[in-house]
Formats: C-alpha cells, sequence, structure tokens
C-alpha cells in the first residue's frame, strides 16, 4: 500500500498500516483485474477495498488450501479460528491476525453492516462440505453470501447518489455476476477440488453430468454436451450482468469509473471463454494484457473527467465522508 493512500485515508497506526498493506498484496497478487479497476478509485477509498479483498480471499484460501496433510476437518479448524478472530475484531478492533485487523478498521469506519461477514463465513463453510447445487436457486442461496455481500459491503465505500438500499439489489446482482464468471472460466479447477457450481438441472437438460464433465477434464476432449451447457452458462451469467447496470449511474461519479471498468474487464472474461470455444474444462481462459490496459486506460480518462466535473460541487448525501473530516478521525482514533 502505498504511503499516500494510507495518508489519505487517515490511516495513521504503523501496526494497522502494515495490516492494509499485507491487504493490497492479497488483492495485487490473487485479483488482477479488480486490483487494476481499484487503481482507479480516489486514493482514500481504495485501502478499503484492499481490506474487504484480503479479508475475502483469506478465507478462500483457507478453503481451496491444497498443502500437503490439508483435509476437511484442518481447514474446518482454520476456518473457526478466523470466524473467532473476525468476531473478536468486529466487537473490540483487530490486533491480531493483519487481515482482520484492517476489515475491522474498515467495518468501523463505513460502518458496514456485520451481517454481510457473517454470511460470508457461512458460505465459506458450506464449500466444505457441498460440492454441487441441484437447481440455480441452490446456487444463489450459495452466491449470497460468497457473493452478493461482497457488493453490498462495497456500497458504503463507494457511496450513492440514491438511498443506499435503491442500489443495493445492483450491488448484490453485480458480486453475483463476477463470481458466476470466475465459476464459468474456473469449471475444469473446481472440478479438480471436487466441486462443481454449474447447477445440476442445467447440466442434465443438456445430457451432462459430473462424469462426462470429469471425462472431458481427463482427456482433454471437447464434448458438444458439455459445450452447450457452457454456453448456457454464460448467457445465464450476462442476464445477470444486465441487472446489475443500472447501479453503475447509482454510485458516487468518482466511484463509477473503478466499477464500470470491472464490469467491463470481468465481461471481458465471459467473451474469452466464447472465443476459446468454451474450452474452459481443459484450460482458463484469459484477457489479453493489452485489452487490459486498453480498458483501464479508458478508466482513467473518466476519472478525471468525473473529478473534473464535480470539483467545488455539494457532496453527495450518501457519499462516504472525506477521512480527514472530524467524524473520521474520531474513528481512527477509537480503532487505533
Amino acid at each position: 500500500m502505498t504511503g499516500r493512500e494510507l495518508d489519505a485515508a487517515g490511516i495513521i497506526d504503523p501496526a494497522l498500516r502494515a495490516a492494509y498493506h499485507r491487504c493490497r498484496e492479497l488483492n495485487a497478487a490473487h485479483g488482477r483485474t479488480y486490483f487494476l479497476a481499484t487503481r482507479l478509485l480516489p486514493a482514500e477509498r481504495r485501502p478499503a477495498v484492499h481490506a474487504l479483498y484480503g479479508f475475502a480471499r483469506w478465507a478462500d484460501d483457507i478453503v481451496d488450501s491444497t498443502e500437503p496433510g490439508t483435509d476437511d476437518g484442518l481447514r474446518g479448524v482454520r476456518l473457526t479460528a478466523l470466524q473467532r478472530q473476525l468476531d473478536e475484531g468486529l466487537q473490540y478492533g483487530g490486533d491480531g491476525e493483519p487481515v482482520v485487523a484492517a476489515l475491522a478498521d474498515t467495518a468501523r469506519r463505513y460502518a458496514i453492516d456485520h451481517r454481510h461477514f457473517q454470511d460470508f463465513m457461512t458460505a465459506m463453510r458450506s464449500d466444505l462440505v457441498v460440492t454441487d447445487y441441484p437447481t440455480y436457486a441452490d446456487l444463489l442461496g450459495y452466491m449470497h453470501g460468497s457473493a452478493a455481500v461482497i457488493g453490498l459491503q462495497m456500497l458504503p465505500v463507494l457511496g450513492t447518489v440514491v438511498p443506499r438500499e435503491e442500489a443495493e439489489p445492483h450491488a448484490a446482482a453485480l458480486g453475483v455476476a463476477f463470481q458466476l464468471t470466475n465459476f464459468l472460466r474456473d469449471v475444469g479447477e473446481d472440478l479438480d477440488r471436487g466441486r462443481v457450481y454449474l447447477p445440476a438441472d442445467l447440466l442434465a437438460a443438456h445430457g451432462v453430468d459430473r462424469d462426462l464433465l470429469r471425462r472431458c477434464r481427463e482427456t482433454g476432449r471437447q464434448d458438444r454436451r458439455a459445450v452447450a451447457a457452457l454456453r448456457e452458462f454464460e448467457a445465464l451469467t450476462r442476464r445477470v450482468y444486465q441487472e446489475a447496470r443500472p447501479g453503475l449511474a447509482m454510485l458516487d461519479p468518482v466511484s463509477r469509473p473503478c466499477i464500470r471498468t470491472a464490469y467491463i474487464l470481468y465481461g471481458n472474461i465471459l467473451d474469452a471463454v466464447a472465443r476459446d470455444g468454451h474450452a474452459a474444462l481443459h484450460r482458463r481462459a484469459v484477457v489479453r494484457r493489452r485489452r487490459r490496459a486498453t480498458v483501464a486506460a479508458g478508466g482513467l480518462v473518466r476519472v478525471a473527467a468525473a473529478r473534473l466535473r464535480h470539483r467545488g460541487r455539494p457532496r453527495p448525501v450518501h457519499t462516504p465522508p472525506h477521512p480527514t473530516a472530524p467524524a473520521a478521525r474520531a474513528v481512527s482514533k477509537e480503532v487505533v
């Protein structure tokens, strides 16, 4: 984390600065698309987004750990320990695990509903016992905690120009759209972990089951039935993007370029999967670096334009206060 971002956010305690820096490292290393979009946010809001991502990544890594000797029992123990740290951090302020400390600080600064973190942890724990989903409705139940709440956590940081509850359904839908995109891109890797996130009824409609997916994965051969199922899942995902799209205009103007860029880049992943012949069972589709750079450059132009248009104007009612405001400083003192 750059010192400028931390200074802009009013984060002065050395231990807390180190905690946020750790979250930024996790974001940069594991969330290239997300991290690139985050660079378009005002500097004072970036640490909070890194903290939210860092915690989600930390929990996800526990669930997906492939370390020798790691089984679901050990993963469960680690998740329980993380849950305890989370509960203590949200209640008292974190001073142990750096990622939890940064998350607790962000939750306090932006008054993020603690239920979103608890729902997320419930979804993470379900990954230890649930390996497939009979219907899309069942998958949506899981994704409320694993994806929709991420969008809801982000809203207080991004700010809105409408009452927050009006923007929440669209923010939740965007979180779901991003995760559905990851499910499609990573279907082969998830299968290696014993999980199938594509709904069983969608697969069955095309004559596909887990065994067929496994054969395709092991032999490296395409099967028209599997391709048709992946194509339908892509179309379903694009419909969720359309549900999310109206929410972009509801965000604080200085936050819109970031989320619009993420919206475009994740959509480009779907394009890459389609361009690759829906071969996600065999290889991971990627968005070319030049394309990511082009989209990010467009985001920078929109950032500059937004800041020029809104320079000197009153801040929207639902926009987060600037970290140097007295209220924010009071929260900072309480935490550190």
